[in-house]
């Protein structure tokens, strides 16, 4: 599986992103996709997945921020970013698992600055 992520950049506080994944298959049956954000520090956490079921889960720091939706047509999944903080600025990771395996993409550097 290949995984393509993009739509990192520069943003100021209060804004908003759109990262798109594009995976080289749908997603497999009892799988998912989701985002992973690895921050400085060695702060890392899940952000938000959405299984083959169309269920989605969220990380309580995104609840409400974030919103992940997929394109089933284009293999693609969506992480739309509103209200943006400085504790967002990560490098944010596409993944795609299956019942055996876990597959990465690359990451997708998002800054929240003034």
């Amino acid at each position: 599986v290949q995984l393509q992520a993009s739509g990192g950049g520069l943003v100021q506080p209060g804004g908003s992103l759109r990262l798109s994944c594009r995976a080289s298959r749908s997603i497999p049956f009892n799988g998912a996709i989701g985002w992973y954000r690895q921050a400085s520090g060695n702060r890392s956490e899940s952000v938000a997945m959405i299984t083959s079921g169309g269920s989605t889960d969220y990380a309580d720091s995104v609840k409400g921020r974030f919103t992940i939706s997929s394109d089933d047509a284009k293999n693609t999944v969506y992480l739309q970013m509103n209200s943006l903080k400085s504790d967002d600025t990560a490098v944010y990771l596409c993944y795609m698992r299956d019942e055996f395996k876990l597959y990465w993409g690359q990451g997708t550097l998002v800054t929240v600055s003034s």
